[in-house]
């Protein structure tokens, strides 16, 4: 039984990996109670599938809408996300490429 409360709205999902089967359930459990749905996206080994500048980071939760000239850009954090499917989520997942070890920063030389 979930321990969210019960709701007609898409929930949100996040991703989590891990190596622990348990440590994994709790996480679940967690997400669970605090209103999330979760999308197992592989071990450890596998989470940095995840991680900044990857397709599933930040991005699909973001609302389908765009600023317009002059509007201030983070006033998009302020709008309602987006919930994404866990197929695609996972199809993102799957498709993340390995950068550079420790990423690039934009503009840096590496960019």
């Amino acid at each position: 039984m979930s321990g969210a409360a019960p709701s007609s709205r898409p929930r949100p999902r996040a991703g989590h990996a891990g190596d622990d089967e348990a440590a994994k359930a709790e996480v679940t459990w967690l997400l669970d109670t605090l209103g999330y749905d979760t999308v197992d996206i592989g071990t450890l080994a596998d989470s940095w599938r995840s991680e900044p500048n990857s397709p599933v980071y930040v991005q699909p939760y973001l609302p389908a809408v765009q600023p317009s000239a002059g509007q201030d850009p983070w006033e998009l954090f302020t709008m309602p996300g987006t919930p994404t499917p866990a197929a695609r989520i996972k199809e993102l997942v799957d498709a993340a490429v390995r950068g550079p070890i420790g990423g690039v920063f934009p503009g840096s030389a590496q960019d």
